[in-house]
């Protein structure tokens, strides 16, 4: 293990410390486009506020970023690309909202890093960088086959992400033994997790067992019967885990209906979507544990006390990825000779971040993501991204830029 981390600090130092000594002969221009005003300013302002920590970093002068504000419009979006275009820059990061991409095809010659965590849909010249679905099932994936899932339900709200899970679904092949898609509404989210459980069956069981029971000649039936009446359900659930692709509150109506109906974390397990280390899941005792894909954690928490030693304010979790996605278009620049272009981002290649890995390969992003569990005590870290693979690639970048 020692010589392990030994060969991994050698090849980071490597990496690293190349990449940040060979500067770029001339500008890099990156454009920036959020929300710095109207009723998304606070998010805009974050993330330039995270941009110009990520610069400080990267310590090169010739890095050059051109805020524009988007007021969260398509008719702005666009607008300001446009202007950004014409002082000739081709890498633009944002917008924000997917709702903002709908225009910007019209801009083909310039390359949107998005923020956004959906994929499908988008203009060809729009890449999202968020944390998408295909990035979080394919760890979801390890984790079954790291516990010996075969019998998960995947539980699908009916939202505008659904789709985007739909696709994903589709896309990572993830062993299923059956999908479901629910009401967000509360009122008709219990019947339908009722009717999925088959609670009133199981309810029928116990009700004619214990008569059954009652009308026998047991000897000890009297006990018998109390131990029956302590349960809530009689009869097996032909599932083993469960798969809920929600959010904040819709999370926990879904899991408490899954509680109501008899179907504990304790018999079954509980997998969700990246939580972004919701803390008001710590208190759900009756709920967990609950496992769920995310970013890596330390280094989360690290990002959010170096902004709030430079800001006095808490980042939101879009200016974590904004911190990142410097650093990456830097480093694909870097591979291209300085040189931002469409090209870029359509070779194979691989980038460590704070946020994880960021792979990228024909204008997609992916990210390798590590799986927590949430319990009374906090967020323990379950596993994380395969180093062997991690060690090889980054050795391939070591010598890369050793022979450039």
């Amino acid at each position: 293990m020692k010589t392990f981390i030994k060969i991994t600090s050698f090849l980071l130092v490597i990496s690293y410390s190349l990449i940040n000594n060979l500067y770029s002969a001339e500008k890099i221009k990156i454009g920036l486009i959020v929300p710095l005003s109207g009723e998304y300013s606070l998010i805009g302002e974050s993330i330039l506020k995270s941009t110009r920590l990520a610069i400080n970093k990267i310590n090169d002068d010739n890095i050059e970023i051109f805020p524009r504000d988007t007021k969260s419009n398509p008719v702005q979006t666009l607008e300001v690309s446009k202007e950004l275009h014409g002082l000739g820059i081709n890498v633009i990061i944002g917008p924000v909202f997917n709702e903002n991409v709908e225009l910007l095809n019209q801009l083909d010659e310039v390359t949107f890093i998005s923020f956004t965590n959906k994929i499908n849909q988008n203009p060809k010249n729009v890449i999202s960088s968020g944390v998408n679905a295909i990035s979080q099932i394919k760890t979801i994936k390890k984790f079954q086959s790291k516990l010996g899932l075969e019998r998960s339900i995947f539980l699908i709200p009916n939202s505008n992400y659904r789709n985007e899970l739909e696709k994903a679904i589709e896309e990572t092949k993830i062993k299923l033994k059956d999908k479901f898609v629910y009401d967000i509404d509360p009122t008709i989210l219990t019947g339908q997790i009722e009717k999925l459980t088959r609670y009133k069956q199981r309810k029928e069981n116990l009700l004619a067992e214990i008569k059954k029971v009652e009308n026998s000649e047991e000897t000890n039936k009297t006990r018998k019967i109390e131990n029956l009446k302590k349960k809530d359900t009689l009869g097996g659930i032909n599932f083993d885990s469960v798969i809920i692709g929600d959010f904040d509150e819709n999370l926990k109506s879904v899991a408490t209906s899954l509680l109501y109906t008899d179907v504990s974390s304790k018999r079954v397990t509980y997998i969700t979507l990246n939580q972004w280390f919701d803390e008001s899941l710590i208190k759900e005792t009756n709920l967990q544990p609950i496992y769920f894909p995310s970013v890596n954690k330390k280094n989360y928490d690290e990002f959010t006390k170096l902004y709030y030693d430079n800001y006095k304010q808490k980042p939101n979790q879009i200016s974590f990825l904004s911190y990142d996605l410097i650093g990456l278009i830097y480093f694909l620049a870097y591979q291209n000779d300085f040189k931002l272009d469409k090209r870029i981002f359509f070779n194979k290649s691989k980038f460590k971040g704070k946020i994880g890995i960021f792979e990228i390969n024909k204008n997609t992003i992916t990210h390798q993501l590590n799986l927590y569990e949430v319990n009374k005590e906090g967020f323990k870290k379950i596993f994380w991204f395969f180093w062997k693979q991690y060690i090889c690639d980054l050795f391939q970048i070591s010598l890369m830029v050793l022979f450039h």
